[in-house]
């Protein structure tokens, strides 16, 4: 355990009867570090969050948030910690502003005492605050579910997929109240199954069927990307795909949006070949660039490496 570590977990496991949700996972997070764990439904992200938050007890391993160890001092870890679940989990028949009420009080705070602290989120919905939680929309119920996860101070955030279902604006705004947050010096934990968003944390956990597959910062994450890679575009994609699949030297094909990232185990490809056999298998309006590879690339390669 470094010695600035805000959240400690080593050879963490958890299973549910046959089901190996974590398997032996260790990291480290700093303190005022915005941390992201990046990965698809099934990854084990909300699993390891409500370990963390303890709502849920390991197989084996273990945890500490703060120094405090997630089984012994469970009840100091809930006075220093807020969570913010996946699943929008406030009352749905209170108001904006009962709900806000309700958390201060069970944490022995009062809005007013601690306005200062959600006063840049809470403002966004106030003019709503007598409108029932489960009327409000999907960017502003992440608000309000933010405010009552904060207004106790913690010193750790747990933030559980914070932006699935919501709009692209909302998503952003939201980045950019946890950026200040940080800047505020809490310690963030994050996940989403959003790729793009992994370039916004500090550093990422890529996680896939309980396993960390990586830890890095996002950039050096695309730095060790091992092959070349090629952006493919044509007019019919489906075709496209299975055509690439048959090229020569190919590691990888995989479809984003229209186009076609394809990977070769040869650093050297020579675009004009390429783009002559598409054209000779009938492709037309063929456009064949080099590119950076995406955390989403990168996010495949690895998880191929882990088959």
């Amino acid at each position: 355990m470094t010695p600035a570590a805000s959240v400690h977990v080593e050879q963490l496991t958890k299973r549910f009867g046959e089901t190996l949700a974590l398997d032996n996972i260790s990291f480290d997070v700093s303190r005022g570090e915005l941390f992201g764990f990046i990965g698809p439904d099934g990854a084990g992200k909300t699993t390891l969050f409500r370990i963390l938050t303890t709502l849920l007890l390991a197989t084996t391993g273990t945890c500490s948030v703060e120094g405090f160890d997630v089984v012994k001092d469970y009840k100091k870890i809930r006075n220093i910690a807020g969570y913010m679940p996946g699943k929008f989990s406030l009352y749905q028949d209170l108001t904006v502003e009962e709900n806000l009420n309700f958390f201060a009080t069970i944490f022995g705070t009062t809005i007013r005492e601690n306005y200062h602290l959600v006063r840049e989120i809470y403002q966004q919905i106030e003019p709503f605050k007598n409108r029932k939680a489960g009327k409000l929309s999907g960017g502003m119920k992440q608000k309000l579910a933010l405010s009552c996860a904060m207004i106790h101070k913690p010193d750790v955030l747990f933030l559980d997929e914070p932006t699935t279902g919501v709009d692209a604006v909302s998503r952003l705004e939201f980045w950019e109240m946890l950026k200040r947050l940080k800047e505020a010096g809490i310690t963030i934990l994050v996940s989403t199954p959003y790729m793009d968003e992994a370039s916004l944390c500090d550093r990422v956990a890529l996680m896939q069927n309980g396993h960390i597959m990586t830890i890095s910062t996002p950039r050096e994450v695309i730095r060790n990307y091992p092959l070349s890679l090629l952006s493919v575009k044509a007019g019919d994609i489906y075709n496209l795909l299975g055509e690439l699949r048959k090229y020569p030297g190919v590691h990888s094909v995989y479809a984003f949006g229209q186009t076609a990232h394809v990977s070769f185990r040869n650093r050297e490809v020579e675009k004009d070949i390429l783009s002559g056999f598409l054209k000779k298998n009938k492709h037309e309006s063929v456009e064949i660039m080099p590119i950076e590879a995406t955390i989403e690339d990168c996010f495949m390669e690895l998880m191929n490496n882990n088959h």
